[in-house]
């Protein structure tokens, strides 16, 4: 019997060691951290928070003023152009002329109006060339001050004032909630390896554990006190216990390529995962986490954004109606054959125009537009209202479930230890000839199952906890927020 016993030793040895030599062994942190860090999908994160960054800062620079210089420099034609004569006719002559520009402008935008105004300065040079004539003239304006006003117009600056931020402010708290669904796949990718590296422990201590039994049922067989029958029911088991190790190993090299991929780890060295057992205790309030998840979620600012942009596009249908734009200029400008002509004594530029285009049949275009954009932000009220009241009732079902998984969570410890001292009171009955195989067989299927089970309770509070962390941009355990303001 002390052999039996110490083949049984060693089979218990080969399931609480590794499957192989593992240089280093990380824990559920230990992962997170290196997919938030270094991970191809935080680095994508990363570069769309910068991307969303530099938008931003393009709205905002449109409210600046803007110093440009435009202009063509040499303008060349050499062609035939129409003429008009002094009594009223046309003629077709050869013309080869100079003809450039030059204008230098410092444009400011006007928020409140949606107008521009501008300071300019440009100078003109015209020259016309043939074999006997030269005619150079010099046509400038040292200076003018221009305003273009749109009147009962779509102002783009006044609702662009209202969404740019929203949507920059969001792009921000998308960010954070990105390297929470980072947290929560490298969890569940965690939890597929673990599960692979378990599942060979316990493949491999199933066939140790055969094999001991394999040769004790040999012996009883040789000695008659038990049956052939018996004794191929052991082989079996001891052959699917074989099979059961390879396809144990490779599960475990798929979900280690698959884990490794995600959290950007691309050494070959051999490593293994803890058990996350270590669980956090704290109480969550249905109403605490909805009002973190209002105050901070990007989706609740989304859905403020949209009802502006709603509204942005009845304010356009509505400016779309009638075209209206005054253009006002003051300023100095003269003309002569010298370029110091233009600056010497310039004279008084003014000049006043209010263009119009109003629709007199449309056909009921107008109507149609601004129909549609009134239908749009009716439905957009709605759809919004929808997606509120679904956010806040899965924030509601995430709370509930939590305090559950956290109860089945407890449950399932229990049973492993249970369903463990069972196998092992079974063990040694069944060493002395107390129970036959078929029974420890049986006590054999409800450890693994049980210890399956507690490692998929694991899986869902941890999943679920990051889950949770996503939807509130609140750490409960750490009673913190994950989303600064400030920042």
């Amino acid at each position: 019997m002390s052999k039996k016993l110490i083949l049984f030793v060693y089979g218990v040895l080969l399931f609480v060691s590794p499957a192989k030599p593992q240089d280093r062994t990380f824990t559920l942190m230990d992962i997170i951290n290196m997919a938030r860090e270094q991970s191809p999908f935080a680095k994508q994160a990363e570069t769309t928070k910068e991307n969303r960054y530099w938008i931003y800062r393009t709205y905002k620079s449109d409210f600046n003023p803007q110093l440009q210089l435009s202009g063509s420099v040499p303008g060349y034609a050499n062609a035939f152009n129409d003429v008009t004569q002094p009594d009223g006719t046309v003629r077709f002559q050869s013309v080869n002329q100079i003809n450039s520009d030059l204008n230098l402008g410092f444009e400011q935008p006007i928020p409140w109006t949606g107008g521009v105004i501008s300071v300019n300065s440009n100078l003109q040079y015209f020259d016309v060339l043939g074999d006997n004539v030269t005619n150079r003239l010099w046509r400038g304006s040292p200076f003018n001050l221009r305003l273009r006003q749109p009147v009962f117009a779509f102002n783009r600056f006044k609702w662009d004032r209202k969404t740019e931020p929203l949507r920059y402010e969001e792009s921000k708290r998308e960010y954070v909630e990105e390297l929470e669904a980072i947290s929560r796949e490298a969890t569940s990718r965690f939890f597929n390896y673990l599960d692979a590296q378990i599942n060979l422990q316990i493949a491999q201590f199933n066939l140790a554990n055969n094999d001991t039994i394999y040769r004790i049922e040999q012996g009883r067989y040789n000695i008659g006190t038990t049956s052939k029958d018996k004794l191929l029911q052991v082989e079996l088991q001891l052959l699917r216990s074989e099979q059961s190790v390879v396809q144990a190993q490779l599960d475990l090299e798929t979900s280690s390529l698959n884990l490794r991929s995600y959290i950007g780890l691309n050494d070959n060295e051999e490593f293994g995962l803890l058990l996350p057992e270590d669980i956090p205790a704290f109480e969550i309030n249905y109403g605490e986490a909805l009002d973190y998840a209002r105050r901070y979620r990007s989706d609740f600012l989304a859905f403020k954004r949209r009802k502006l942009e709603a509204e942005r596009e009845v304010a356009r249908a509505r400016g779309e109606r009638f075209e209206t734009t005054l253009n006002a200029t003051f300023g100095l400008n003269d003309a002569g054959p010298q370029v110091s002509d233009v600056y010497q004594t310039p004279l008084e530029e003014q000049r006043l125009d209010l263009g119009f285009t109003i629709p007199i049949l449309t056909w009921g275009r107008n109507e149609a537009r601004m129909k549609s954009a009134l239908a749009d932000q009716r439905l957009q009220d709605y759809v919004i209202a929808q997606d509120e009241q679904n956010f806040e009732q899965e924030i509601l079902t995430q709370v509930r479930q939590f305090e559950v998984l956290r109860t089945q969570l407890e449950i399932s410890k229990k049973s492993d230890e249970v369903a463990q001292e069972r196998y092992d009171v079974a063990q040694n009955r069944y060493l002395i000839g107390k129970i036959d195989i078929t029974n420890l067989n049986i006590a054999l299927e409800e450890k693994d199952q049980a210890k399956r089970s507690y490692v998929s309770a694991l899986r869902e509070f941890w999943i679920a906890y990051y889950n949770l962390r996503q939807l509130t941009l609140y750490d409960f355990a750490e009673k913190r927020l994950l989303y600064k303001e400030e920042e």
